[in-house]
């Protein structure tokens, strides 16, 4: 059984104008850019997948701050430590060359040294090595280690930065341990009822409740076993603050949603019956889908809904119509309060995992997709018509399927969803995403 990989987590911090943005986009690449064929997603610049070195890891970009004053900005960037110590593994916290050391920089910095997370100074704006070395020295200053002194914009010195990072992490955090347990990450705005279904999903079946060891992330990962089999539920709703403006609390929520998000096989994304599909649900959906998690939308409350024969239709339209880039998910309407129909959680979790890592043949496959195109003629540009050749399924969790075809800029993402749509109509797929790779292939002559 093939171990799965994580993805450590690299938090940038820094106050505004340090080249904070600049980074990110440098190390993301291109891997920031919007899916264009998936309307619906809003997306923040929160969080990029990066490679180095073969190593994978997730870069989470810890908010900007646009503050008025000097005490916005002091405690905005506490904000920003606070959601990088709490859920990184390694913290880049930024400087800039050119305004020099502030007061700040060494307030955070105090917050960092003592949360005992390995954190990098990073000293930006470095255009020179030999005209400003002498002022990246002054962040000795800090106490935090050895400046690096980086270019962002230059893309000076940013190798030797990631080497570093990669020091820090041992390479058993890219692994993880061959647990065959499911893992369902419970994820939803704050106040929906996510830790009231989890207390009802465990309910006598608690076995234990531990931070799993190695994990530096800030959700409580509660193991329970149902009808014999064991689950981890990972629960992300944890401590509420006080005093907290809308958008930092918006914004890390976000942040630990993408921690638990990746880590899980299955999400169970929990929607308030009251209040309908809001932006922020909007949000949280799109983190799921685009990291390829099997997705089961509980819609909680819904004892407290008036209802006639036409009401779940009309939920389930609405949803639908919301959410509507990801048209596999499975909704269940369900009550924390009353434990109405949370034993079926399980069955539909079991439901989607099987989806999820489910392979079909390449010969059915390809079956498939001859009908597919006998029934509807692929589509042409300037007399040149798209032939698809092969199909086969490369991997699962979620399936990943690659499809061979004369020419690449042909395949348009309507007639990929068609083929989709005619394999979810034979094997289901049910509530889980499904990734096509379009490849050029040379006609035979």
């Amino acid at each position: 059984m093939a171990k799965k990989k994580k993805k450590p987590i690299v938090a940038v911090v820094g106050r505004p104008n340090v080249g904070k943005s600049t980074l990110f986009n440098v190390l993301a690449g291109e891997r920031i850019s919007i899916v264009k064929d998936t309307p619906g997603i809003t997306r923040d610049r929160i969080y990029a997948d990066i490679t180095w070195l073969d190593k994978s890891l997730t870069l989470i970009d810890t908010g900007g701050i646009e503050p008025d004053s000097k005490d916005i900005i002091l405690s905005q960037m506490r904000e920003q430590a606070e959601i990088a110590i709490m859920t990184a593994d390694v913290i880049l916290f930024l400087v800039d060359v050119k305004q020099g050391m502030v007061d700040a920089d060494a307030k955070v910095a105090d917050m960092l040294r003592r949360s005992q997370k390995p954190v990098l100074l990073v000293v930006n704006k470095v255009d020179s090595f030999e005209k400003y070395m002498a002022d990246v020295y002054e962040f000795y200053n800090l106490g935090i280690g050895d400046p690096i002194p980086i270019s962002a914009a230059n893309r000076l010195g940013i190798g030797d930065m990631l080497d570093k990072v990669l020091e820090y992490i041992p390479d058993d955090a890219f692994t993880e341990e061959e647990d065959e347990r499911p893992k369902i990450a419970i994820v939803g705005k704050p106040n929906v009822g996510k830790s009231s279904i989890i207390n009802k999903l465990v309910g006598e079946n608690r076995v234990i409740v531990s931070d799993i060891a190695g994990t530096t992330r800030d959700a409580v990962d509660t193991e329970v076993t149902y009808n014999g089999k064991e689950y981890v539920l990972i629960d992300t709703a944890g401590v509420r603050r006080k005093n907290k403006i809308k958008e930092e609390l918006e914004h890390f929520m976000i942040v630990r949603t993408v921690s638990a998000v990746e880590r899980a096989d299955v999400v169970v994304l929990v929607i308030d019956a009251t209040e309908g599909v809001t932006d922020q649900d909007t949000k949280i959906a799109g983190i799921a889908h685009e990291r390829g998690k099997g997705i089961i939308i509980a819609v909680n409350k819904w004892d407290a809904i008036e209802k006639d024969d036409k009401t779940t239709n009309k939920y389930t339209a609405e949803i639908r119509d919301m959410l509507a880039f990801m048209p596999y998910a499975e909704i269940m309407f369900i009550s924390a309060k009353t434990g109405q129909r949370l034993p079926k959680l399980y069955e539909m979790i079991d439901l989607v995992m099987e989806n999820h890592a489910l392979r079909v043949a390449t010969g059915v496959l390809n079956e498939i997709m001859m009908e597919a195109v006998a029934m509807q003629q692929p589509p042409t540009d300037k007399g040149k018509r798209l032939k698809l050749f092969y199909i086969t399924q490369v991997s699962v969790k979620p399936p990943t399927f690659v499809i061979f075809v004369n020419d690449k800029e042909l395949m348009h993402f309507s007639y990929t969803r068609y083929i989709e749509n005619r394999i979810r109509d034979a094997f289901g797929f049910r509530g889980t995403p499904l990734h096509f790779i379009i490849r050029e292939r040379k006609e035979d002559s």
